[in-house]
Formats: C-alpha cells, structure tokens, sequence
C-alpha cells in the first residue's frame, strides 16, 4: 500500500515535476494576493463594494477582448517566451498595488493584469500541449492540477496571516507576490524548448493553417465548456447564498465546504484522469460530470425541507458530489485540447478558448442565482437541465471538430492532435532533460 501510495504521490516524469513546482510557485504567489484581494480593496484601497465590481467587470471586458491577439502573440513569438514576459509583467504590476490610491488607478492595474493573465493563460497552455509527450499530457496535467490547489491553499494561509498582522503588514502583502512571480518567470525559461520556441534564421511567419475563430466547432466546444464550468458558480456563489437565506446550517459550514473541495481537488486529478484518452473516453467524462452536476442541484434542493444535522449531511454529499464534476471535467477539459487543437496553431487555438469559455459561462451568476432563489425546486431542475443539454450537445460538437481537424490539418501533423498517442522513449528522454545551449527539443514534426 505504502509503495502505491509513493507512486500516486511522484510525478509521472521530470518534467511534469518541474512543471509541478511552476505551478505551485503561481499559484502560491497568486493565491496570497486572491484570498485577501476583497479585504485588501476595502481596507488599504479604501473602494467600495461598487467600485470593485465596476473595476473588476471592465478589467474581465479588457481580458475577454484581448484573447485572440494574446494567443496569436504566443504562436508568433513561442509559448515559453511569452509565458515567462507575462509571468515578469504581473510580478510588477503587484509592486504598484501599495502605492495605488484612487479608483482609475485601481481600474488601470486591474486591466493591465487581466492582459497579462490572458497572455500568460494562452502561453502556458499552448507550452504545456507542446511539450509533453503525448501519452503523458492528461495525467501530467492533472498532477500539475494538483499542486496548483496545494499552491493556492499555501497562498490563503499566507493571506490570512497578512490580514491577521493588521492594515500595515497587509499593505506590502503583494510584494511578496511579487518574488515569487519573478521567481518564477525564470523557472519558466529553464524548462525545456518546445516546438514553436525553437529560433531558427528565417524570420518568423504565421503559422500554417486557418486561423482557429474560424474553426466554429472549436468555438462551440469551448463554448459548451464554459457552461458545464459553471458548476464553479454553484461551488461559489449559488450553494453558499442558498445554505445561508435558505436552510438552517450553520453559516461556519461553507468554509468546511471549501476545504472539502480543495483536499479532493489536491488528492484526486490524477485518480479521475487515469483511462482517459481519446475523445470517446472524455466524452464519458462529460457525461459522468454533468451527472454528478444533477446530482448535486437534487441534494442541494433536499435540504430546504430538512433540518440541523441532516442538513448539514446533505451539503457535504452535495459538495463532495460536485467537485467529482469538478475533477472529470477538468480531465475531459484536458483532453479535447490535445485532440481537438490544430497543433501549429496552439497559441490561437488557447486565445480563442478563453473566448468561447467566457461566454459559456458569464452568464452564469446571474441566472443560476435567480432560477435557485426565485423558482425554488423548478429552478434547481432547470439549472440541472441546462447542463445536461451542454453535455449532450458536446458530443456532436467534438466529433464535428476532429472531422475539421483531418479537413484542414496535414495527416503528419494531425497526429500529434492526439491525449494518448504513443511516445517514442528516446524522445521523452530528450523532453525531460533539460537540452543543451542551442539544441531544439520537439514531440513532432510541426511545419512553420
């Protein structure tokens, strides 16, 4: 048991480890500024609840619209280049949060940040698809998944004890954002080369193919993705309102209810990915989540007849319930971007998901707020159903992507499109060393 356990715990190669502790490095700078953002604009900042949302809101609006040209950037000048720029441009918009003090300039970085964000989403994607072998890429990601929730836990312990220190310690707080994101700007430029990082003496051209905001089967899929994330919505937003307006639970209870998600999301990615490999196999992923999903808009609805202990048993079930949703997604997630991507073009390709995932799911807050507080068990069925319809009408979406895929993208290259293709070993050994000065690492041959 003890030798099962070592293996489940080691990463699944050395780069999927180095990719590991980039992750934990984001996430832990990340999580210690998030956790603590909302006391950190009222308090230090002095912004109202309204001004917060107004500035939060154009900051997503600048991030939505710079998506494309952010991915386009990534395929032109290589995901690990851009990836490491944004990494060192966020790290310094944190040094600026001390010392802002009026609301444009709140607006203004807030902006600035989601712009880097969207580069760096784009490059770390369009990376990671690059350079992992192929039969790697679902269960490395979901070890990489893994420690992301273990950094962000990290970050909320070291945000709570800035917001215990007091205004003065809480003040400098992102400073120390700051280094790690700068820390880990320069890990990111000792990871391997991928494909399109490789320089070469002809100047760079845009990649073959057709750009991907024509591929409309890709936007549907991102598009039906961003819908089926919205059980973070619920996760955040719907099940706290309704366990605190609606049922007798305790009010201490949603923060158990985090912690639950977060050691399942820290313990099982890697679980709920095994046998995942192909389209068919993160379809059933999609099925499985949007299951779970049902299952917990039932639970959750049971509790408004029930009372105390019984009560507050059916929001662990429901919680538990819906992060199993929350894992199977992400593996599917995982999955349809390998397959379904056209390998020269992964920048764009990432660029115009963030598209299609913004607007499956921004939505969301809104009408599945009123649909539980306003339409009680009608509402809940309904918030149930939109799903299912999502999962259902992602399985005609995904097979009409691969069929564009092989309409528009070379044989040769449509095979690295592939979650769980074969990996030559002499080439996973060239991905998980680090290459000499000079010598290019690919898992493909990829036309420019």
């Amino acid at each position: 048991m003890l030798t099962a356990l070592r293996t489940y715990v080691t990463p699944p190669s050395t780069l999927a480890g180095r990719l590991s502790v980039q992750s934990l490095l984001f996430a832990t700078g990340d999580g210690a500024f998030l956790a603590g953002s909302a006391v950190y604009f009222g308090v230090i900042l002095g912004l109202s609840l309204g001004q917060v949302g107004v500035g939060l809101t154009v900051a997503a609006i600048a991030s939505f619209l710079v998506a494309v040209p952010a991915g386009k950037l990534v395929d032109r000048f290589g995901p690990k280049r851009m990836w490491s720029l944004s990494a060192v441009v966020q790290g310094a918009l944190f040094l600026a949060w001390p010392f802002i003090d009026s609301f444009p300039q709140f607006v203004a970085i807030a902006v600035a940040m989601e712009i880097a964000g969207s580069l760096a989403g784009a490059a770390h994607g369009a990376y990671v698809l690059d350079v992992l072998p192929p039969a790697e890429r679902v269960e490395s990601r979901a070890y990489m998944y893994s420690a992301l929730n273990v950094g962000f836990s990290l970050g909320a312990f070291l945000s709570g004890g800035a917001i215990a220190f007091g205004a003065d310690v809480l003040r400098w707080a992102p400073l120390l954002t700051s280094v790690l994101f700068l820390v880990n700007a320069v890990a990111i430029l000792r990871l391997p080369n991928a494909t399109h990082d490789v320089r070469s003496s002809e100047p760079r051209r845009q990649p073959e193919g057709p750009p991907a905001i024509r591929n409309r089967t890709w936007l549907a899929v991102t598009f039906l993705t961003g819908v089926l994330w919205s059980n973070q919505v619920l996760l955040h937003t719907v099940i706290p309102l309704w366990l605190v307006i609606e049922t007798d639970a305790p009010h201490e209870l949603v923060a158990m209810l985090f912690a639950t998600n977060t050691v399942m999301c820290i313990v099982l990615p890697r679980l709920t990915a095994r046998g995942i490999h192909d389209i068919d196999t993160a379809l059933r992923a999609v099925r499985l989540s949007a299951l779970f999903f049902a299952l917990t808009c039932l639970v959750t609805l049971a509790t408004h007849e029930t009372v105390g202990w019984i009560t507050v048993v059916l929001f662990f079930v429901g919680h538990i319930v819906l992060t199993w949703a929350e894992l199977y997604l992400s593996a599917s997630g995982w999955t349809f971007e390998a397959e379904l991507m056209d390998p020269r073009r992964r920048g764009d390709y990432q660029g115009v998901s963030e598209l299609g995932n913004t607007l499956g799911r921004f939505w969301a807050p809104a009408v599945y707020g009123f649909l539980a507080m306003e339409w009680g068990a009608s509402g809940w069925l309904t918030i149930a159903a939109i799903v299912a319809a999502a999962a259902a009408a992602m399985h005609p979406a995904t097979r009409a992507g691969r069929r564009y895929l092989e309409q528009h993208v070379p044989p040769d290259v449509l095979a690295d499109a592939r979650a769980g293709a074969p990996t030559d070993p002499a080439l996973a050994t060239a991905l998980t060393d680090p290459p000499d000065p000079g010598t290019t690492v690919t898992d493909a041959p990829l036309p420019r």
